[in-house]
């Protein structure tokens, strides 16, 4: 743990310690230290409110001001332990699961104790500023067939500027939220009648999948990829050879059974896409690599307590790809992938981003094939050297089948969201049969890179609504232009307008409401439609519109083509600007 780990990891003992002030008879979960702040599982005797937490926070004021010292012991036997923790069910549940012949320590400041590994500040002065921030339902180390218990989430910070500071972030985030703002412009809803973790969307959101669709498509295709479509159900018997079966039965949805046979809902691609391999002839080394691309929908049966708008759904689409390749070529198309994250990332204008190679664990989730995983972390590591990538590891975080480069992008608030992810396979490919005839008319297993653009429409979606807080660059707005009449008189003159900015490929709408004209600007600007034309007499008689942005900036009047001519590069270019096509693209295309 960092400095400031450990400091929240005391700070939720002390959250611990406030609660049995209050509720002597509480039994008590556990309470690590997690991104911004901590939390701490219990059992209470009835459910807390909110001034319950004022008063927790009161008393781990008072516990933080007693300059308590952690201080740390061992049992000397694992029965001392349980002794020590009788009438705790949580804690002697977790003692009899600790290996034998481990050691099991506990922490103690104050009077109160804990069952605790550590490490922890020395003192509770040494706790920075406070807050408790909620209370949710949790069960029992994650099994929803176990007791429910509820964690109070808390956050810690060194100082009460940077406390406050991050208060500050966390409502610019609650009003970018993209639960909120998905319903407030009319982009997509969630329906009880429908199922939780199904979004429904609208016109304007499906026009928004649209755009980044088919951005990734046309730039896929530029990279030499080619598309293909594997359906949505996969026999159960494919899984379980792919390996799929050991490590994601819990997500797949229950089955589906034709007399013997057993369908599954599809969860991922990979299997499906090897067997499309197979399926299309003997390959030669000649037609390696071979890049596989879809955007497919799939189906992961996720815990209802675990649904979060659009960022944790169950159905999905992913721009899913596998390419197929010799090990000599796995450098060459790390690149060429590299190339494509890269580029659109930096679209979206997601540019302050990190690798981290994902590496196995200790855990035995990893196929056991020691040589293959030492060839295939090499070939990552060299890829990323190779091309100028530093990174970080992380142990623990790979796929069941091989390493995986991740690409952890930051937001407009500083958030950070795995992404984008190049993945290095050497073991499905053999164990689905996938081969190619090699120079020396032998037959090889190809290599697998598994790569993912966007990852989940739906989930990058919500990341930049968030990100754009809804404002989103001209050529991904679902409506590009409102067109602003401002008596009725004008109306025919704005549809003519309509129909030629459609004709330019430019989605605008005519607001023909009986709303006053400062009204209906204000409207286009709660829907954050990035520009507005407004037409009056005057503008009719010189065949123009007076243009206005979003953030209340007016450009004058311009003629029809000449707006056209304004903004038809702005979108071409995909510039988030909403004055000027970005200067980098339209340098490269005089050059």
């Amino acid at each position: 743990m960092n400095d400031l780990e450990r400091m929240r990891h005391s700070a939720a003992h002390v959250m611990a310690e406030a609660v049995l002030d209050l509720f002597p008879k509480a039994k008590l979960g556990i309470g690590p230290p997690i991104e911004d702040g901590f939390y701490y599982d219990l059992d209470l005797p009835r459910s807390l409110t909110p001034d319950d937490l004022a008063a927790i926070e009161e008393r781990m004021r008072a516990h933080i001001a007693a300059d308590e010292r952690f201080e740390s012991e061992v049992f000397p036997t694992r029965e001392a332990a349980l002794d020590h923790f009788a009438g705790q069910p949580y804690k002697e549940e977790l003692i009899r699961d600790l290996p034998e012949g481990e050691a099991i320590s506990l922490y103690r400041n104050g009077p109160f104790v804990d069952l605790c590994r550590g490490p922890h500040v020395a003192s509770t002065s040494e706790i920075g500023a406070i807050k408790l921030m909620s209370v949710a339902g949790a069960y029992w180390r994650g099994d929803e067939g176990r007791p429910m218990l509820q964690r109070i989430y808390g956050t810690a910070w060194p100082t009460q500027a940077e406390l406050d500071a991050y208060l500050v972030l966390l409502e610019e985030a609650r009003k970018r939220d993209h639960r909120k703002l998905g319903r407030e412009l009319g982009l997509f809803y969630f329906n009880e009648e429908v199922g939780a973790g199904i979004p429904l969307f609208s016109p304007k959101g499906e026009q928004l999948r649209y755009q980044m669709e088919r951005y990734v498509r046309e730039a896929q295709t530029r990279h030499g990829y080619e598309h293909v479509w594997t359906g949505h159900l996969v026999k159960e018997s494919l899984y379980r050879r792919s390996g799929h079966w050991d490590n994601y039965a819990d997500v797949m949805f229950p089955p589906m059974i034709d007399e013997e046979v057993t369908f599954r809902l599809k969860p991922m691609n990979c299997p499906s896409h090897m067997t499309l391999y197979n399926e299309m002839g003997v390959h030669s080394y000649r037609d390696l690599p071979l890049r596989l691309a879809e955007f497919a929908t799939l189906y992961r049966y996720e815990i209802s307590g675990t649904l979060s708008g659009l960022t944790r759904v169950r159905a999905l689409t992913q721009d899913d790809c596998h390419i197929f390749c010799t090990e000599e070529q796995i450098q060459e198309e790390f690149s060429r992938c590299l190339h494509l994250v890269t580029e659109v990332l930096e679209t979206y204008g997601l540019t302050d981003y990190r690798v981290q190679l994902s590496l196995p664990g200790g855990e035995g989730k990893y196929v056991n094939d020691p040589e293959k995983w030492e060839k295939a972390i090499a070939a990552l590591r060299a890829s990323l050297d190779a091309n100028g990538v530093a990174y970080d590891a992380a142990e623990g975080e790979a796929a069941f089948y091989g390493p995986k480069a991740d690409f952890m992008a930051k937001d407009a608030l500083g958030r950070e969201w795995q992404l984008s992810t190049i993945q290095v396979d050497f073991i499905q490919p053999a164990r689905l049969g996938c081969e190619y005839i090699g120079e020396d008319s032998a037959a090889h297993t190809p290599v697998v890179l598994h790569r993912a653009v966007t990852g989940s429409t739906e989930r990058f979606l919500g990341v930049i609504i968030e990100h754009f807080a809804g404002a989103f660059p001209v050529w991904l707005a679902p409506v590009q232009a409102k067109l602003i009449p401002i008596a009725d008189r004008h109306l025919p003159y704005m549809q003519e307008v309509a129909a030629k900015l459609a004709a330019a490929g430019i989605r605008a709408e005519v607001d023909s409401s009986n709303n006053r004209m400062n009204n209906k600007i204000r409207a286009a600007q709660v829907q954050k439609i990035p520009y507005m034309l407004v037409a009056g007499d005057r503008d009719i008689e010189g065949g123009a519109v007076s243009v206005r942005l979003r953030s209340e900036e007016q450009l004058g009047a311009m003629k029809i083509d000449d707006f056209i001519a304004f903004i038809t590069p702005i979108i071409e270019t995909k510039s988030l600007d909403l004055k000027e096509a970005r200067a980098a693209k339209e340098a490269a295309a005089v050059g």
